[in-house]
């Protein structure tokens, strides 16, 4: 093990530093301790080195009087007259200190003064860090598991306790749990790792600084280690608070513990802390108490496999994902709300539920008709001979699959991945494009109870990055794009391909299989009389359907298989959609669920990961091919179908007479577009459905609904009533523009948008904070705050106002932003409209930003390297039809909208552009 130079020097106060209160700092000294003090020591296992006698690895070797700097906040409970219901005790890592903790301190407080429960914080140094005395003793981690027992002790702490710990501060946490489990109430951990994998290298930051000579160097002589470590913040950390963090380490001589950490990384299991480092991972394993486990995934040390580690141990944990944030996670997320959040739901008074449970359990399938699995009409049509999914794309042309041998092909891959060892419950990546192969591999892996990630290329390559890493994989199966992304940014997951490569590039992309060779392996199973393994139960998760992102990092939304039931029934009833149908459809979850339905599906010739590419031609091409009568498209898909109608035949507009139905979906659909859509299939009836990737079916409308709502003068978009067994609700909306009134259907009140429904989503991945909020003051357990925001009227309609997040706070109350987009668009010479706020909160100005409708090329051209203000007759018709009073009118030639639909226009962003521009920035695309 390195060795690091260690210096003596008292503990001391802290100076004065910003949010950190110097009535929470105290000096504590643990008098020289023994056993017969402290009480006897846990067992110790014993390391062997080659060819000496068995040792004990000590535990607390160290017994001198020591002084410890901690914060605490009894003294401020104290002073605010509140008893403690329990205490929060938080264990930095290296190379910070208790200051990590500033914000749980100061959060815990106003809980308390607010009437919630007061949680007494106590945030200590560890010896040789912070304002800790420097000992001159290396601590090996069974010592600092020591010392923090003996403060404890010192302290008196009888229980319940929380503890808290980041980094190599959570596993000294940890132990101090395993060792007081008589007292302990929960166990908290903020990038943390208590097992080093025997197949996986030490993180490449650490192998660096354990490096020959380098120790030394990198974490003492220089505050090289410190300074990468304050760096990596997301996002960066303001000066004040990065000089906080080095107020402890100012020269060498205060930066021995930094060295010492480091140095007692357990490499290999000689190293002095290997074995109490199993001891703590064994023991972590056998806690029964609440636990909550933060991430911060931009990690460069504590990697997402660690954090798998963690769940395999603690499978009862809740866990939260904080998508954005890094390994200084308090600073990067708001993990001291998160916390007493948490706390206040498990622990709301101090003691030890029986239940541990994860906080928020899957909801139950009350309406999951377990007779009726996802495959069932694959298993009733096995012996049809009649079209089940059509390819128009297919090279040579368009390829057609019989539900013989769809069916056919289900089993044998299912078999196939079964005998590859594809179990139940493991995560199957699937980065393939809609058509045959998506289909077959995706009901192969729902019939054994794989669970599907269903991530689109429409996420971009970051997003698709995100969302796989987020999933974590146990296997992908893709086609060439998917798999050489997987293989350059390091995807997880063992790697199957949907084609034939050379042995060359199967070694490059590290593919282990293809899916013809998983097919015939299943093949071969079944011939010798091998069976499927059981069929799932209908509460087990079926399936992850990560979201557009149009809001936010893209979220993994967990399906069971009882709900993906549901979704299907829901459509089969509200569209008629059943076996013998044909479906042309533009969208990936709906060309998913065909077979389910028993329809026959069509994916036509067109770029999934942009919708606008989808031509009326390969519309009418995919209808004549399949026989449709339903079409689905998104509206982007729609709206382009509309603008190369010149372009079909006569052949091509008899196709398009047969549709019957044809649905539009994933963002607002103008009524001048479903018209001019319904006089290409003048014999179908147009309906936008309104849902989300939570719920893809809550609420339909037709056209004619819509055009009666244009009569309305209601504000926003109607997209009808609720669908079958669907509740729609309003969360009325305060002066601040947050949604906390009660749920009401009352007609004419504005908030955000509450369903409730058999086929709403069971949960979102690894996201404990988002799933509370999206039940917050929902009792039915199928619940979901949408964050959108809108009203009902008198007629039971709902209409879409916006985004919660878009919503406008002015000078003169709430602003929802679709009303004013709507009457801005009314404005000859506007297009697309989207408004923005700028400014702080409560005195927003709004801004609104327009595409200029009939532009030539030449002005296009021209305003895509310059965005403008509108000139003065425009922007006094755009403030005249507004309805709200408007800071300033901008153009520009396309508005920016989410990536999956390109149809959602992107509020954030224009107002972070607006702000930028009206302050003087250049005059550059938003």
């Amino acid at each position: 093990m390195p060795r690091v130079a260690a210096s003596t020097a008292p503990a001391t106060q802290p100076p004065s530093l910003p949010g950190l209160d110097p009535a929470w700092s105290r000096l504590v000294t643990v008098p020289e301790w023994s056993e017969e003090r402290t009480g006897p020591t846990p067992p110790v296992p014993e390391r062997r080195a080659s060819g000496a006698p068995a040792v004990p690895v000590g535990r607390g070797t160290d017994r001198a009087a020591r002084t410890w700097h901690l914060l605490d906040t009894a003294g401020s409970l104290a002073a605010l007259g509140v008893e403690p219901v329990g205490t929060i005790l938080c264990v930095h890592g290296n190379p910070t200190w208790s200051y990590l903790w500033r914000a749980v301190l100061r959060a815990s407080l106003e809980t308390a003064r607010a009437g919630g429960p007061a949680w007494r914080v106590v945030a200590v140094d560890q010896l040789d860090m912070g304002f800790s005395e420097r000992t001159g003793v290396e601590r090996g981690l069974a010592q600092r598991v020591a010392d923090l027992g003996a403060l404890t002790d010192e302290l008196g702490l009888t229980g319940p306790v929380v503890t808290l710990g980041h980094d190599w501060g959570g596993v000294v946490s940890l132990g101090w749990a395993v060792d007081h489990p008589e007292v302990l109430a929960a166990a908290i951990t903020c990038n943390t790792a208590v097992h080093q994998p025997d197949d996986a290298p030490i993180p490449a930051p650490l192998r660096l600084a354990l490096g020959p000579g380098m120790l030394g160097r990198a974490t003492v002589v220089t505050p090289a280690f410190l300074e990468t470590t304050l760096a990596i913040a997301h996002p960066k950390l303001e000066r004040a608070v990065a000089d906080a963090y080095r107020a402890p380490y100012r020269g060498a001589a205060r930066r021995g513990g930094i060295g010492g950490f480091v140095a007692d990384i357990p490499v290999d299991a000689d190293h002095r802390s290997a074995a109490e480092l199993d001891r703590i991972a064994a023991g972590v394993a056998a806690l029964e108490v609440p636990a909550l486990l933060l991430w911060g995934p931009r990690d460069p040390v504590f990697l997402e496999r660690y954090l798998d580690d963690l769940t395999a141990r603690l499978p009862h944990a809740d866990v939260h994902r904080f998508e954005g944030a890094g390994h200084l996670l308090p600073d990067d997320a708001d993990v001291a709300g998160t916390v007493l959040d948490w706390l206040g739901d498990r622990l709301p008074d101090g003691s030890v539920p029986d239940d541990v449970t994860p906080g928020l359990p899957s909801a139950p399938d009350q309406h999951a008709d377990a007779s009726r699995p996802l495959w069932s009409r694959l298993d009733e049509l096995r012996d049809s001979d009649d079209a089940a999914l059509v390819e128009m794309a297919a090279a040579g042309g368009p390829r057609t699959v019989s539900w013989r041998l769809l069916a056919r092909r289900v089993d044998e891959i299912a078999a196939g991945l079964a005998d590859l060892g594809v179990r139940s419950g493991d995560r199957v990546s699937l980065l393939v494009t809609p058509g045959a192969d998506l289909t077959a591999v995706l009901y192969a892996c729902v019939r054994i109870g794989a669970v599907v990630v269903v991530a689109d290329a429409g996420l971009g390559l970051r997003g698709l990055t995100r969302a796989v890493r987020g999933a974590r994989p146990a296997w992908i199966i893709g086609a060439l794009p998917g798999l050489g992304a997987a293989r350059a940014l390091g995807w997880p997951g063992r790697r199957i391909a949907t084609v034939a490569l050379p042995a060359p590039a199967r070694r490059a992309l590290r593919v282990e299989h293809t899916l013809v060779d998983v097919a015939r392996r299943g093949a071969r199973r079944l011939a010798s009389g091998a069976t499927l393994p059981a069929a799932p139960d209908a509460g087990a998760p079926a399936a992850v359907l990560f979201t557009s992102g149009s809001t936010g990092p893209a979220k993994g939304v967990v399906y069971t298989h009882g709900q993906l039931g549901a979704v299907r029934d829901v459509l089969a009833a509200q569209y008629d959609i059943g076996v013998g149908t044909g479906l042309v459809a533009g969208f990936a979850p709906f060309a998913l669920l065909g077979p389910a339905l028993g329809a026959r599906s069509v994916a036509p010739d067109m770029d999934v990961t942009a919708p606008r590419t989808l031509t009326a031609r390969a519309v009418a091409d995919s209808v004549a091919a399949a026989d449709a009568t339903v079409v689905f498209l998104s509206p982007a898909a729609l709206a382009n179908v509309v603008a190369t109608a010149p372009a079909l035949t006569e052949d091509d507009h008899r196709a398009l007479g047969r549709v019957r139905l044809f649905l539009s979906a994933g963002a607002p659909v103008s009524e001048p577009l479903l018209a001019a859509a319904t006089a290409l299939m003048p014999n179908a009836s147009a309906h936008t459905p309104y849902g989300m990737t939570e719920g893809l079916l809550m609420t339909d409308v037709d056209l004619d609904g819509v055009r009666s709502a244009a009569a309305s003068a209601q504000e926003g978009i109607c997209v009808g009533v609720p669908a079958a067994n669907v509740r729609v609700r309003i969360a009325p909306l305060d002066a601040d523009g947050l949604p906390t009134g009660a749920l009401t259907d009352d007609p004419g009140i504005t908030g955000e948008i509450v369903v409730a429904a058999p086929h709403v989503r069971d949960r979102y991945d690894r996201l404990w904070r988002t799933n509370r909020t999206a039940r917050l003051g929902v009792a039915d357990p199928r619940g979901h705050r949408t964050g959108d925001v809108g009203h009902l009227d008198g007629s039971g309609r709902l209409w879409v106002e916006g985004r919660l997040q878009h919503v406008l706070t002015t000078a003169d109350g709430v602003v929802t932003p679709v009303g004013p987009e709507q009457r801005i668009e009314s404005v000859s010479g506007v297009g697309r409209a989207g408004v923005a706020g700028i400014g702080p909160r409560g005195t927003q100005q709004v801004v609104a930003v327009v595409e200029r409708s009939g532009a030539g090329r030449r002005s296009r051209r021209a305003a895509l390297t310059g965005p403008a203000l509108a000139e003065p007759a425009l922007a006094a018709a755009v403030r005249a039809a507004a309805g709200v009073p408007l800071a300033a009118v901008l153009t520009v030639p396309v508005l920016p909208t989410d990536i999956r639909h390109n149809s959602k226009v992107d509020r954030a962003r224009l107002s972070r552009w607006a702000e930028r521009v009206l302050a003087g920035g250049r005059m550059v695309r938003p």
